[in-house]
């Protein structure tokens, strides 16, 4: 296990590759993809569940501003937003994560990158992003939330648009970012990091204000390296967001 304290050389010089492989394959599915946003949430919803619902909405909606939707690529909330995103005609990718209980790819994926260790996804599921869309999960929905608020807010990455889904279910995550705020360990301004909502209209507004104007991403456009052996899958979104982010 990567946590069980120093090991044999040999042992840790194979964790090393096996980490840089899977950052590796990351690097050469996802350079493409983009631009993406990705959506975060519970595998636990079933599909009949109101928020695997509003995740599939959300997806269409992503699709349709010209965003490529990235999720990890389990069940619940991850399968509603691929779902929505290949309805709509538009492309759909997940980082999945190798687990002990078999975490299958749901099959409304394009591309998916598996990983091994969970700092490679979640590097991966942040990297490609001009925006994070958070819908009701449970821990490892609030460890990657509060990875990019922390990323955000430190200044590692842009300050992209972090918008959660479901006013009443994060109004406790927010009472206690406001207790955090009066013990003085967050700033004020911190709170401006997140837009709270249950309109995905307006969650796809404030990304448009936020993501598609503020960097400019029609203007943007990669090539793929023929020598490196590189190529563009052939995708027409249609929309006005159609280049991967520098």
């Amino acid at each position: 296990m990567f946590l069980e304290g120093p090991q044999s050389r040999t042992r840790e010089l194979l964790m090393l590759l096996r980490a840089g492989r899977d950052f590796l394959r990351g690097f050469r599915t996802l350079h493409f993809v983009g631009p993406c946003v990705t959506v975060f949430g519970s595998a636990r919803f079933k599909e009949d569940h109101p928020y695997y619902e509003e995740a599939r909405q959300v997806g269409r909606a992503l699709v349709r501003m010209g965003f490529t939707v990235m999720t990890g690529g389990g069940p619940g909330v991850m399968e509603g937003a691929n779902r929505g995103a290949k309805e709509a005609g538009g492309r759909s990718v997940a980082c999945n994560i190798e687990l002990p209980f078999e975490q299958a790819p749901n099959p409304y994926l394009d591309d998916v990158v598996t990983c091994h260790y969970f700092f490679v996804r979640k590097v991966l599921l942040l990297k490609y992003s001009y925006a994070f869309v958070v819908l009701p999960g449970g821990f490892g929905t609030l460890d990657e939330l509060s990875e990019a608020l922390t990323l955000i807010q430190t200044g590692k990455i842009e300050q992209f648009p972090v918008v959660l889904m479901g006013r009443e279910y994060w109004t406790p995550f927010l009472d206690m970012s406001q207790r955090m705020i009066e013990a003085g360990t967050i700033s004020p301004h911190d709170l401006d990091l997140m837009c709270v909502t249950d309109s995905v209209d307006e969650a796809m507004a404030h990304i448009e204000e936020k993501a598609v104007l503020r960097f400019g991403l029609a203007r943007r456009r990669r090539r793929p390296s023929i020598l490196l052996g590189e190529r563009r899958r052939r995708f027409t979104p249609g929309a006005r967001a159609t280049s991967p982010r520098p």
